[in-house]
């Protein structure tokens, strides 16, 4: 793997964990986070061995404790939008083939909670806490806080958020939608990768076909889902994992996935 400075990455099985390793700033997302994020995703894109992401930030305090707002100082309306419409993480790991994970242990605020939006499933510390802020500093979300929170968690409660910029807990979180589960924060690493482990060890190309299915669900009407479902259906019946996984069944044992 390529040296960071402001990520880091680690490898355990098929879960690769990617951090966001500036603690001091409270995992703030820099332009230079940004750009390491995403060529550590390309990374993992091509990796055939990596079949989850797991994403996090170092420490206890924050996951990601929003942007580096320094670097918003001199931005002109054209540049700030010339940024956004270029690879951004957050459009990255939406665009991610495989399954990623946002381990949410502290603070989740503003990017960094958008961010967490772009992943498949959210796990957060009991300790965590989630807000859109922007409106506190004259601005609003850029990074898909308007899109993709109403998205998941309805329009009244992702108003609320956006136009308050107040915080929410983890178990009004949970509540809400926003996350998939709570752990107390001593217990989080382990319980996410419980579940990173369990989800890597399904068929690699199904995993990649549920997903996209899936992310497809909330962009389309019912009629476009239902087709893209029976084509992603039709694909997946070409693999050997199909096969195994039918024998396996009918043989009583344990399925041994290739990813072919």
């Amino acid at each position: 793997m390529s040296n960071y400075n402001s990520i880091s990455v680690e490898h355990r099985g098929h879960v690769a964990v990617l951090t966001i390793n500036r603690p001091e700033k409270l995992n703030s997302l820099s332009s230079e986070v940004h750009a390491e994020g995403i060529a550590a995703l390309d990374e993992f894109r091509r990796d055939d061995n990596v079949r989850v992401v797991v994403i996090t930030g170092a420490g206890e305090k924050a996951f990601i404790a929003g942007a580096d707002i320094s670097e918003f100082e001199g931005k002109t309306p054209v540049t700030q939008r010339a940024v956004f419409y270029e690879r951004t993480l957050f459009n990255q790991i939406d665009l991610f083939p495989k399954p990623v994970i946002a381990m949410i242990n502290g603070f989740c605020l503003g990017g960094g909670n958008e961010l967490a939006l772009a992943c498949d499933l959210r796990v957060a510390s009991d300790n965590a806490k989630f807000s859109q802020p922007e409106i506190n500093l004259g601005i609003m979300p850029g990074g898909g806080g308007t899109q993709r929170l109403t998205r998941l968690i309805g329009e009244g409660r992702a108003m609320e958020m956006i136009l308050s910029g107040d915080m929410i807990d983890a178990e009004t979180a949970h509540r809400f939608g926003l996350v998939n589960h709570v752990f107390p924060l001593a217990e989080l690493e382990a319980k996410t990768m419980e579940l990173a482990e369990k989800i890597a060890s399904k068929a690699p190309i199904a995993l990649q076909l549920c997903k996209e299915a899936v992310k497809f669900a909330s962009r389309s009407n019912l009629d476009e889902g239902l087709r893209r479902e029976v084509d992603l259906f039709a694909i997946v019946f070409s693999t050997e994992d199909k096969q195994e996984g039918v024998s396996a069944f009918l043989e009583k044992r344990k399925p041994e996935f290739k990813g072919r």
